[in-house]
């Protein structure tokens, strides 16, 4: 599989840290200490998780090597959905006049994306399929609680996209080496850990702890698996591109996989956690960085929980 090109949305309304020092007494430097955020990004009030979506897609209509009409799967994912029928797939699909499409958007929080192109490879195997759009769009800020003083300060919203074929469509892909991800209900505080249930308050981290724990070792574990499975080693990887959650995790895991400088790409610090878009976004932003033959690591952990991680080359 291709990554034939990768875009992004990110929503020009900034909240900075200031906000909530005014608003629950959470000071600048506190808020960066702890998570390394400065800003994060906020939708409008026109803007949602489906119209994101649509914005990501459309920065790569001019870069794409072929007509958006050609794509035959159309895969979305979010947790943040701004309509649970209508979804943010099926909202590309309508606005872009991609007939001949199957359509299905998932979740699995924070991983979603990587499970996402996973659904992509089992649709190319069995030939359903050849050229295919993965979309992420999180509109936290629908969700979260600024007054939670535990949680709300973390969240930003934006959108993610990245056309795949089966085979090669310009030299500029990115080739798929390999993919993995891991269901992970059953370890820690699993489905406690991060939730956002109707009529409970919202977008809540109640198990702070529990999630950096693990998320800093599956994230390390899935990036140490997939290499071995490929027969390659930590000192190959030249770009890391973690689930961008919070900082102190993404250092553990750094400092796990034994990075040197350079090699890390993180986006937190002005974004906010932009959930199962943040990897996507971390890959549309630095596309031009690539050179020819580097390896490029995803690796990302979801609430609920779950893992992944996916080997690219340029």
């Amino acid at each position: 599989m291709y990554i034939s090109t990768a875009s992004h949305y990110i929503p020009v309304t900034t909240v900075f840290n200031e906000y909530y020092t005014r608003l629950v007494g959470l000071s600048d430097e506190w808020i960066f200490k702890r998570s390394g955020i400065r800003s994060r990004a906020k939708a409008n009030t026109d803007e949602n998780t489906n119209t994101m979506a649509i914005e990501a897609v459309q920065a790569a209509i001019d870069r794409l090597s072929y007509p958006i009409t050609d794509v035959d799967l159309i895969v979305g994912a979010t947790y943040t959905p701004y309509d649970t029928v209508g979804t943010l797939a099926h909202a590309v699909q309508r606005f872009f006049d991609i007939a001949k499409a199957r359509v299905i958007s998932i979740s699995s929080a924070c991983s979603s994306f990587l499970n996402a192109v996973e659904i992509v490879e089992g649709y190319f195997a069995t030939n359903k399929s050849k050229r295919a759009l993965v979309v992420s769009s999180e509109h936290n800020t629908a969700y979260s609680d600024d007054m939670d003083a535990q949680s709300g300060h973390l969240w930003g919203d934006g959108a993610g996209a990245i056309f795949i074929s089966k085979e090669k469509t310009s030299d500029d892909d990115i080739k798929i080496l390999d993919l993995n991800t891991t269901g992970l209900g059953h370890i820690g505080k699993g489905t406690e850990g991060v939730c956002l249930r109707p009529n409970e308050g919202g977008l809540k981290m109640p198990f702070g702890k529990d999630v950096f724990v693990n998320a800093s070792k599956y994230m390390i574990s899935e990036v140490k698996n997939i290499l071995k499975k490929n027969h390659l080693t930590l000192d190959k990887i030249n770009h890391l591109i973690p689930h961008q959650a919070n900082s102190r995790i993404i250092a553990q895991v750094a400092e796990g996989l034994e990075l040197r400088n350079g090699e890390l790409i993180m986006n937190i610090e002005d974004t906010g956690n932009t959930g199962c878009a943040s990897t996507m976004i971390g890959l549309s932003q630095n596309w031009e960085r690539f050179k020819k033959d580097e390896l490029i690591v995803i690796t990302v952990f979801g609430g609920g929980y779950s893992s992944g991680a996916m080997l690219l080359r340029k």
